[in-house]
This record gives structure tokens, C-alpha cells and sequence, in this order.
């Protein structure tokens, strides 16, 4: 398992997080929570999405996510 405390040493660095489909996350680190111990939250700004290919999807002024291992995803309530 990565040692996500070492994630707030970041603050204030330009960062990139890269996931196992080639899609990328990058920006600037503003904060991270909580504020001691491994990083459960973090946010970006000037943040951008890009795929595979390097091509940017989407570009955000502030973007908070998750930057810990994804264990599973379900269905949690129906359609609307």
C-alpha cells in the first residue's frame, strides 16, 4: 500500500497522479485531509484531465478527489 502521508509534502507542487488505464489527473496541490495521517482527501487547482493519449478531457479552477486505490464500485441506489 503507498504511504499517502507522503502526499501533503506535495502541497504547493505541481503534481500528477496517474491511474492504470493511462488516464491522468494534474494540477497544484492546495490541501490535503485530514490533517494529520494518511491523506484521505485532497483538492487541485488549476487542475486538468487527461487520457491516455496526453489529450486534455477537461480543465478545472478547483477539483477535490480521492487519491487513494480504488477497492470496488456498486450500485448504492436505482435509476431516476
Amino acid at each position: 500500500m503507498p504511504d499517502y502521508k507522503k502526499i501533503r509534502e506535495m502541497i504547493s507542487h505541481r503534481v500528477t497522479f496517474e491511474y492504470e488505464t493511462g488516464a491522468k489527473l494534474t494540477g497544484y496541490l492546495a490541501s490535503c485531509a485530514p490533517a494529520q495521517g494518511p491523506v484521505q482527501f485532497a483538492i487541485l487547482s488549476k487542475a486538468q484531465l487527461l487520457d491516455s493519449a496526453n489529450n486534455v478531457l477537461a480543465k478545472y479552477d478547483e477539483l477535490p478527489f480521492v487519491p487513494n486505490n480504488l477497492l470496488g464500485f456498486k450500485i448504492t441506489e436505482g435509476p431516476l
